[in-house]
């Protein structure tokens, strides 16, 4: 249940519904899925099944160490499936299950949104910085208090 409040667009959840474990439960889902590289091997796994190297070359400066711990986290969380094939070499491949295929729409509205939104953003970030920067050279130095 949603409720509109005095900013027009803005929606907030009542605090009925707060509830810690709730909070929790979403807290480890969104460690997961908000995660920079789950987001970019589920958009990429989103085109199809790929290889452990095809993923890292589409990915590109990700390393083997860290997309072997995002495709394991993926996999454990049951958002993708590891099929290994008995050939010479080895070959394994990677792709998203059906709630894997799920969290595509959540993860391209959140990609889009940031896309249309990084110059705002970039702007906020230099007005912020800049402010910081003018309030730390007109604050008086700090001096140490000596004790007897």
């Amino acid at each position: 249940m949603t409720v509109e409040t005095a900013q027009v667009g803005t929606t907030s959840t009542p605090s009925t519904l707060h509830v810690p474990d709730d909070c929790r439960a979403v807290s480890e889902v969104l460690a997961r899925v908000g995660d920079k590289w789950t987001v970019l091997v589920v958009s990429t796994l989103g085109d199809g099944p790929r290889r452990f190297n095809e993923l890292r070359r589409a990915l590109g400066s990700i390393s083997q160490r860290m997309l072997t711990l995002t495709l394991r986290g993926l996999e454990r969380d049951g958002l993708v499936t590891r099929t290994a094939f008995a050939t010479i070499p080895p070959r394994v491949d990677y792709a998203l299950t059906e709630l894997g295929r799920s969290l595509l729409v959540p993860v391209s509205a959140l990609a889009l949104w940031a896309q249309a939104h990084q110059a705002r953003i970039a702007q906020a970030r230099r007005r912020f910085d800049d402010a910081a920067a003018r309030a730390s050279h007109r604050a008086p130095p700090a001096r140490a208090m000596r004790t007897a």
